[in-house]
Protein backbone atom coordinates (compact mmCIF):
# COMPACT_ATOMS: atom_id res chain seq x y z
CA UNK A 1 0.00 0.00 0.00
CA UNK A 2 2.65 2.50 0.82
CA UNK A 3 4.36 1.78 -2.47
CA UNK A 4 1.72 2.35 -4.17
CA UNK A 5 1.22 6.00 -2.77
CA UNK A 6 4.51 6.39 -3.45
CA UNK A 7 4.46 5.26 -7.07
CA UNK A 8 1.66 7.53 -7.93
CA UNK A 9 3.61 10.96 -6.47
CA UNK A 10 6.25 10.38 -8.33
CA UNK A 11 5.24 11.50 -11.61
CA UNK A 12 3.53 14.73 -9.96
CA UNK A 13 6.94 15.36 -8.46
CA UNK A 14 8.66 14.63 -12.10
CA UNK A 15 6.27 16.69 -13.77
CA UNK A 16 7.02 20.02 -11.61
CA UNK A 17 10.56 19.07 -11.96
CA UNK A 18 10.28 19.72 -15.79
CA UNK A 19 9.67 23.42 -15.44
CA UNK A 20 13.17 24.61 -15.14
CA UNK A 21 13.85 23.49 -18.76
CA UNK A 22 12.08 26.69 -19.48
CA UNK A 23 14.94 28.87 -17.80
CA UNK A 24 18.33 29.51 -18.29
CA UNK A 25 19.35 26.55 -16.07
CA UNK A 26 22.39 24.97 -15.39
CA UNK A 27 24.18 28.11 -16.95
CA UNK A 28 26.66 26.90 -14.27
CA UNK A 29 26.95 23.48 -15.45
CA UNK A 30 25.25 23.53 -19.22
CA UNK A 31 26.62 26.22 -20.65
CA UNK A 32 24.85 26.95 -24.05
CA UNK A 33 28.06 28.32 -25.97
CA UNK A 34 27.45 31.86 -25.95
CA UNK A 35 30.47 34.20 -26.11
CA UNK A 36 28.96 37.59 -24.98
CA UNK A 37 31.45 40.75 -24.98
CA UNK A 38 32.12 42.09 -21.31
CA UNK A 39 31.61 45.24 -20.64
CA UNK A 40 34.97 47.38 -20.46
CA UNK A 41 33.34 50.92 -19.64
CA UNK A 42 34.76 52.23 -16.34
CA UNK A 43 32.83 53.37 -13.22
CA UNK A 44 33.80 57.29 -12.02
CA UNK A 45 32.45 59.16 -8.86
CA UNK A 46 32.13 63.22 -9.70
CA UNK A 47 33.37 65.47 -6.79
CA UNK A 48 32.50 69.50 -6.85
CA UNK A 49 35.35 71.53 -5.35
CA UNK A 50 34.91 75.75 -4.82
CA UNK A 51 36.66 77.49 -7.13
CA UNK A 52 38.39 81.30 -6.35
CA UNK A 53 35.28 82.69 -8.50
CA UNK A 54 33.20 80.76 -6.37
CA UNK A 55 32.08 78.83 -9.34
CA UNK A 56 32.21 74.75 -9.19
CA UNK A 57 34.64 72.28 -11.04
CA UNK A 58 33.78 68.94 -11.58
CA UNK A 59 36.73 65.80 -11.44
CA UNK A 60 36.52 62.82 -12.47
CA UNK A 61 38.44 59.57 -10.33
CA UNK A 62 37.91 56.10 -10.36
CA UNK A 63 35.57 54.64 -8.09
CA UNK A 64 37.03 52.00 -5.58
CA UNK A 65 36.87 48.30 -6.74
CA UNK A 66 35.45 46.31 -3.53
CA UNK A 67 36.71 43.05 -3.71
CA UNK A 68 34.32 40.12 -3.59
CA UNK A 69 35.65 37.02 -1.69
CA UNK A 70 34.45 33.91 -2.42
CA UNK A 71 35.31 30.27 -0.88
CA UNK A 72 34.39 26.81 -1.39
CA UNK A 73 36.02 23.41 -2.24
CA UNK A 74 36.86 21.21 -5.08
CA UNK A 75 36.43 17.54 -5.07
CA UNK A 76 36.77 14.56 -7.48
CA UNK A 77 34.03 12.79 -8.20
CA UNK A 78 34.11 10.16 -5.63
CA UNK A 79 34.26 12.67 -3.03
CA UNK A 80 38.00 12.60 -2.25
CA UNK A 81 40.28 15.44 -2.76
CA UNK A 82 42.25 16.58 -5.84
CA UNK A 83 45.50 15.02 -6.13
CA UNK A 84 47.33 18.31 -6.38
CA UNK A 85 46.56 22.03 -6.12
CA UNK A 86 43.89 22.79 -8.48
CA UNK A 87 43.61 26.35 -10.28
CA UNK A 88 40.14 28.53 -10.01
CA UNK A 89 39.29 30.48 -12.66
CA UNK A 90 36.59 32.90 -13.48
CA UNK A 91 35.44 32.75 -16.92
CA UNK A 92 33.13 36.08 -18.35
CA UNK A 93 31.84 35.86 -21.65
CA UNK A 94 34.70 33.64 -23.14
CA UNK A 95 37.42 35.98 -20.64
CA UNK A 96 39.27 33.57 -18.66
CA UNK A 97 40.91 35.19 -15.53
CA UNK A 98 42.77 32.87 -12.75
CA UNK A 99 41.59 33.82 -8.99
CA UNK A 100 43.45 31.95 -6.84
CA UNK A 101 44.36 27.67 -6.31
CA UNK A 102 43.29 25.11 -3.45
CA UNK A 103 45.33 24.47 -0.62
CA UNK A 104 45.91 20.18 -0.47
CA UNK A 105 42.21 19.71 0.97
CA UNK A 106 40.89 20.96 -2.27
CA UNK A 107 39.51 24.40 0.35
CA UNK A 108 39.84 27.69 -1.60
CA UNK A 109 38.96 31.40 -0.69
CA UNK A 110 39.40 34.00 -3.45
CA UNK A 111 39.42 37.88 -3.82
CA UNK A 112 37.52 38.87 -6.98
CA UNK A 113 38.55 42.37 -8.04
CA UNK A 114 42.19 41.88 -5.56
CA UNK A 115 45.10 43.61 -7.37
CA UNK A 116 47.28 40.38 -6.40
CA UNK A 117 45.42 38.13 -8.39
CA UNK A 118 47.56 39.65 -11.56
CA UNK A 119 50.51 37.53 -10.02
CA UNK A 120 48.33 34.45 -11.26
CA UNK A 121 47.74 34.98 -14.69
CA UNK A 122 49.54 32.57 -17.12
CA UNK A 123 49.01 32.28 -20.78
CA UNK A 124 45.64 30.67 -20.57
CA UNK A 125 44.04 33.64 -19.30
CA UNK A 126 42.63 35.56 -22.13
CA UNK A 127 40.52 38.82 -22.50
CA UNK A 128 40.55 41.97 -20.36
CA UNK A 129 40.07 41.22 -16.66
CA UNK A 130 36.19 41.99 -16.52
CA UNK A 131 36.42 43.83 -12.97
CA UNK A 132 35.40 46.93 -15.17
CA UNK A 133 32.42 46.06 -16.37
CA UNK A 134 30.50 47.78 -13.92
CA UNK A 135 28.49 50.24 -16.88
CA UNK A 136 27.91 53.72 -16.77
CA UNK A 137 29.13 56.93 -14.81
CA UNK A 138 28.42 60.20 -12.80
CA UNK A 139 28.27 60.15 -9.31
CA UNK A 140 27.81 57.37 -6.64
CA UNK A 141 26.68 54.56 -8.09
CA UNK A 142 24.78 56.13 -10.90
CA UNK A 143 25.57 53.05 -13.35
CA UNK A 144 24.27 50.10 -11.41
CA UNK A 145 27.65 49.37 -9.37
CA UNK A 146 26.90 48.22 -6.04
CA UNK A 147 29.56 49.21 -3.64
CA UNK A 148 29.52 46.47 -1.21
CA UNK A 149 27.70 48.50 1.32
CA UNK A 150 24.71 46.78 0.74
CA UNK A 151 22.79 43.57 0.15
CA UNK A 152 19.87 44.58 -2.17
CA UNK A 153 21.68 44.61 -6.11
CA UNK A 154 23.21 42.51 -8.42
CA UNK A 155 27.26 42.99 -8.87
CA UNK A 156 27.51 43.53 -12.26
CA UNK A 157 30.72 42.35 -11.98
CA UNK A 158 29.62 38.90 -11.72
CA UNK A 159 27.37 39.04 -14.54
CA UNK A 160 27.84 36.66 -17.64
CA UNK A 161 30.51 34.27 -15.24
CA UNK A 162 31.14 31.33 -13.89
CA UNK A 163 33.92 30.01 -11.70
CA UNK A 164 35.15 26.46 -12.09
CA UNK A 165 38.41 24.54 -11.50
CA UNK A 166 41.20 23.73 -13.74
CA UNK A 167 43.14 20.49 -13.57
CA UNK A 168 44.79 18.63 -16.74
CA UNK A 169 43.19 15.37 -17.18
CA UNK A 170 39.79 16.41 -15.83
CA UNK A 171 36.27 18.11 -16.55
CA UNK A 172 35.00 20.82 -13.92
CA UNK A 173 31.50 21.76 -12.84
CA UNK A 174 30.29 25.42 -13.02
CA UNK A 175 29.13 27.83 -10.98
CA UNK A 176 27.30 30.59 -12.55
CA UNK A 177 27.87 33.84 -10.47
CA UNK A 178 25.43 36.01 -12.07
CA UNK A 179 22.98 37.10 -10.24
CA UNK A 180 25.11 37.45 -6.65
CA UNK A 181 25.02 40.18 -4.59
CA UNK A 182 28.07 41.65 -2.37
CA UNK A 183 26.35 40.46 0.93
CA UNK A 184 25.66 36.99 -0.52
CA UNK A 185 26.92 34.06 1.63
CA UNK A 186 30.75 33.63 -0.05
CA UNK A 187 30.44 29.84 0.19
CA UNK A 188 29.90 28.52 -3.50
CA UNK A 189 29.76 24.92 -2.31
CA UNK A 190 31.66 21.82 -4.41
CA UNK A 191 32.84 22.04 -7.63
CA UNK A 192 33.65 18.48 -8.54
CA UNK A 193 35.87 17.29 -11.12
CA UNK A 194 35.06 14.57 -13.68
CA UNK A 195 37.90 11.92 -15.30
CA UNK A 196 38.09 13.34 -19.10
CA UNK A 197 37.73 10.08 -20.96
CA UNK A 198 36.92 11.64 -24.20
CA UNK A 199 33.14 11.28 -24.32
CA UNK A 200 31.48 12.33 -27.57
CA UNK A 201 29.79 15.88 -26.29
CA UNK A 202 30.05 18.38 -24.54
CA UNK A 203 28.18 21.52 -23.10
CA UNK A 204 28.75 23.47 -25.99
CA UNK A 205 27.19 23.05 -29.56
CA UNK A 206 29.80 22.01 -32.43
CA UNK A 207 27.32 23.64 -34.32
CA UNK A 208 27.33 26.92 -32.32
CA UNK A 209 31.24 26.95 -32.73
CA UNK A 210 30.57 27.16 -36.82
CA UNK A 211 27.87 29.62 -36.26
CA UNK A 212 27.76 32.68 -38.69
CA UNK A 213 29.39 36.25 -36.89
CA UNK A 214 25.50 37.44 -37.76
CA UNK A 215 23.79 34.45 -36.12
CA UNK A 216 26.50 35.03 -33.22
CA UNK A 217 25.52 38.07 -32.69
CA UNK A 218 21.95 37.79 -32.19
CA UNK A 219 22.72 34.82 -29.86
CA UNK A 220 24.75 37.09 -27.50
CA UNK A 221 22.43 39.91 -27.41
CA UNK A 222 19.44 37.15 -26.57
CA UNK A 223 21.98 36.24 -23.65
CA UNK A 224 22.19 39.66 -22.35
CA UNK A 225 18.57 40.47 -22.93
CA UNK A 226 17.63 37.02 -21.00
CA UNK A 227 20.08 38.14 -17.80
CA UNK A 228 18.34 41.62 -17.83
CA UNK A 229 14.81 39.71 -17.57
CA UNK A 230 13.48 40.68 -20.79
CA UNK A 231 12.54 37.50 -22.23
CA UNK A 232 10.34 38.54 -24.85
CA UNK A 233 12.82 40.32 -26.56
CA UNK A 234 15.10 37.75 -25.92
CA UNK A 235 13.13 35.00 -27.91
CA UNK A 236 12.86 37.18 -30.97
CA UNK A 237 16.62 37.17 -31.11
CA UNK A 238 16.90 33.29 -30.74
CA UNK A 239 14.44 33.13 -33.65
CA UNK A 240 16.54 35.63 -35.52
CA UNK A 241 19.74 33.58 -34.75
CA UNK A 242 18.48 30.38 -36.18
CA UNK A 243 16.79 32.39 -39.11
CA UNK A 244 19.99 33.21 -40.25
CA UNK A 245 21.26 29.51 -39.13
CA UNK A 246 19.31 26.78 -38.99
CA UNK A 247 21.97 24.83 -37.39
CA UNK A 248 22.49 26.88 -34.21
CA UNK A 249 21.61 24.17 -31.76
CA UNK A 250 22.26 26.32 -28.73
CA UNK A 251 19.56 28.69 -29.69
CA UNK A 252 16.82 26.33 -30.46
CA UNK A 253 17.55 24.60 -27.03
CA UNK A 254 17.24 28.61 -25.75
CA UNK A 255 13.84 28.89 -27.62
CA UNK A 256 12.70 25.50 -26.24
CA UNK A 257 13.25 26.56 -22.88
CA UNK A 258 10.83 30.06 -22.90
CA UNK A 259 8.25 27.69 -25.11
CA UNK A 260 8.02 25.58 -22.35
CA UNK A 261 8.00 28.50 -19.42
CA UNK A 262 5.40 30.28 -21.58
CA UNK A 263 3.13 26.75 -21.47
CA UNK A 264 4.11 25.86 -25.18
CA UNK A 265 4.89 22.79 -24.51
CA UNK A 266 4.16 21.40 -28.29
CA UNK A 267 6.25 24.49 -29.30
CA UNK A 268 8.97 23.77 -27.16
CA UNK A 269 9.27 20.06 -28.47
CA UNK A 270 9.72 21.05 -31.89
CA UNK A 271 12.46 23.65 -30.88
CA UNK A 272 14.13 20.75 -29.15
CA UNK A 273 13.71 18.87 -31.63
CA UNK A 274 15.50 20.76 -34.22
CA UNK A 275 18.20 21.07 -31.58
CA UNK A 276 19.08 17.52 -31.75
CA UNK A 277 18.82 17.58 -35.36
CA UNK A 278 21.11 20.49 -35.79
CA UNK A 279 23.46 18.63 -33.69
CA UNK A 280 22.99 14.72 -32.87
CA UNK A 281 26.21 15.06 -30.13
CA UNK A 282 24.71 18.30 -28.57
CA UNK A 283 23.41 16.88 -25.12
CA UNK A 284 21.23 19.26 -23.58
CA UNK A 285 18.58 18.38 -26.65
CA UNK A 286 17.73 14.93 -25.08
CA UNK A 287 18.17 16.20 -21.67
CA UNK A 288 15.27 18.72 -22.63
CA UNK A 289 13.27 16.29 -24.61
CA UNK A 290 13.60 13.77 -21.33
CA UNK A 291 12.04 16.27 -19.26
CA UNK A 292 9.45 16.62 -21.26
CA UNK A 293 8.44 13.17 -22.03
CA UNK A 294 8.62 12.28 -18.06
CA UNK A 295 6.11 15.77 -17.75
CA UNK A 296 4.06 13.82 -20.37
CA UNK A 297 4.48 10.51 -18.37
CA UNK A 298 5.99 9.22 -21.69
CA UNK A 299 8.05 6.97 -19.00
CA UNK A 300 9.58 4.48 -22.22
CA UNK A 301 10.83 8.12 -24.06
CA UNK A 302 11.84 9.52 -21.45
CA UNK A 303 14.24 6.27 -20.41
CA UNK A 304 15.45 6.27 -23.63
CA UNK A 305 15.75 10.27 -24.32
CA UNK A 306 17.35 10.65 -20.91
CA UNK A 307 19.60 7.37 -22.00
CA UNK A 308 21.02 9.02 -25.12
CA UNK A 309 22.03 12.42 -22.89
CA UNK A 310 23.66 10.21 -20.43
CA UNK A 311 26.07 8.21 -23.05
CA UNK A 312 27.07 11.84 -24.78
CA UNK A 313 27.62 13.27 -21.51
CA UNK A 314 27.01 11.54 -18.14
CA UNK A 315 28.77 14.90 -16.12
CA UNK A 316 27.53 17.86 -16.32
CA UNK A 317 23.45 17.06 -16.39
CA UNK A 318 22.30 16.01 -13.01
CA UNK A 319 18.50 16.32 -14.19
CA UNK A 320 19.13 13.89 -16.92
CA UNK A 321 20.29 11.48 -14.37
CA UNK A 322 17.26 11.91 -11.81
CA UNK A 323 14.45 12.09 -14.87
CA UNK A 324 16.13 8.76 -16.25
CA UNK A 325 15.79 7.56 -12.13
CA UNK A 326 12.17 9.05 -12.63
CA UNK A 327 11.46 7.36 -15.81
CA UNK A 328 13.12 3.68 -14.86
CA UNK A 329 11.62 3.77 -11.55
CA UNK A 330 8.27 4.05 -13.02
CA UNK A 331 9.06 1.06 -15.77
CA UNK A 332 9.50 -1.07 -12.66
CA UNK A 333 13.38 -1.16 -13.21
CA UNK A 334 14.24 -0.68 -9.75
CA UNK A 335 18.15 -1.33 -10.51
CA UNK A 336 18.54 1.31 -12.93
CA UNK A 337 16.40 3.97 -11.02
CA UNK A 338 18.71 3.31 -8.10
CA UNK A 339 21.78 4.18 -9.90
CA UNK A 340 20.61 6.89 -11.31
CA UNK A 341 19.21 8.30 -8.51
CA UNK A 342 22.58 7.65 -6.59
CA UNK A 343 24.25 9.62 -9.34
CA UNK A 344 22.27 12.72 -9.07
CA UNK A 345 23.20 13.02 -5.66
CA UNK A 346 26.72 12.66 -6.52
CA UNK A 347 26.93 15.41 -8.94
CA UNK A 348 23.77 17.88 -7.58
CA UNK A 349 26.23 19.65 -5.59
CA UNK A 350 23.83 22.61 -5.94
CA UNK A 351 21.26 20.28 -4.50
CA UNK A 352 18.24 21.62 -6.92
CA UNK A 353 16.68 17.83 -6.95
CA UNK A 354 16.44 16.95 -3.57
CA UNK A 355 13.93 14.48 -4.68
CA UNK A 356 16.26 12.09 -5.52
CA UNK A 357 17.19 10.77 -2.08
CA UNK A 358 13.29 10.21 -1.55
CA UNK A 359 13.31 8.07 -4.69
CA UNK A 360 16.24 6.26 -3.41
CA UNK A 361 13.67 5.72 -0.10
CA UNK A 362 11.18 3.90 -2.18
CA UNK A 363 12.97 2.08 -4.06
CA UNK A 364 14.56 1.08 -0.72
CA UNK A 365 11.15 0.22 0.48
CA UNK A 366 10.33 -1.51 -3.13
CA UNK A 367 12.98 -4.14 -1.50
CA UNK A 368 11.77 -3.92 2.04
CA UNK A 369 15.08 -2.93 3.62
CA UNK A 370 12.52 -0.23 5.34
CA UNK A 371 15.56 1.18 7.75
CA UNK A 372 17.53 2.70 4.63
CA UNK A 373 14.81 3.68 3.28
CA UNK A 374 13.75 5.75 6.22
CA UNK A 375 17.28 7.27 6.34
CA UNK A 376 16.88 8.41 2.46
CA UNK A 377 13.40 10.11 3.34
CA UNK A 378 15.28 11.55 6.63
CA UNK A 379 17.59 13.11 4.44
CA UNK A 380 15.41 14.11 2.06
CA UNK A 381 13.48 16.08 4.47
CA UNK A 382 16.47 17.78 5.98
CA UNK A 383 16.89 19.30 2.12
CA UNK A 384 13.64 19.94 1.44
CA UNK A 385 11.76 20.91 4.89
CA UNK A 386 9.44 23.25 3.66
CA UNK A 387 8.71 21.48 -0.04
CA UNK A 388 5.13 21.16 -0.77
CA UNK A 389 5.29 17.32 -0.27
CA UNK A 390 6.74 17.56 3.41
CA UNK A 391 4.28 17.00 5.07
CA UNK A 392 3.01 13.56 2.92
CA UNK A 393 6.81 12.83 2.99
CA UNK A 394 6.76 12.86 7.24
CA UNK A 395 3.29 10.99 7.19
CA UNK A 396 5.04 8.22 5.10
CA UNK A 397 8.52 8.55 6.97
CA UNK A 398 6.17 7.59 10.27
CA UNK A 399 4.91 4.49 8.23
CA UNK A 400 7.76 3.00 7.25
CA UNK A 401 10.24 3.70 10.74
CA UNK A 402 6.93 1.54 12.38
CA UNK A 403 7.68 -1.19 9.73
CA UNK A 404 11.48 -0.83 10.53
CA UNK A 405 10.79 -1.27 13.82
CA UNK A 406 8.46 -4.36 13.56
CA UNK A 407 11.04 -6.50 11.36
CA UNK A 408 12.60 -9.30 13.06
CA UNK A 409 15.42 -8.59 15.22
CA UNK A 410 14.78 -4.65 15.93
Amino acid sequence: MIVHTFRTWIPWVAAALAIPIAAAQGRGTSGTGGTGTPNTGTTRSTTTSPTTTGNTSTTTTPSPTTPIFLSGRVQMEDGTPPPEGVRIERVCGGSIHTEGFTDTNGNFGIQIGSVENAAYQDASDTGSDGLRSMGGTGGGNSGGFNNGLGGGVTDRRLTNCDLRARLGGYRSQSISLTGRRPMDNPDVGVILLHKDSGEGATTVAASSLAAPKDARKAFDKAQDLMQKGKVNDAYKNYQKAVSLYRGYAAAWCEMGRIEAGSGQFDKAVLSFREAVKADAKYADGYVQLGALAVRDKNWQEAADLTGQALKLNSFDYPLAWFDNAVANYNLNHMEEAEKSAVKTERLDTRHRYPQAEYLEGLIQINRRDYKAAAESIRGYLKRAPDAADATQARDQLAKIEALATAEPGK
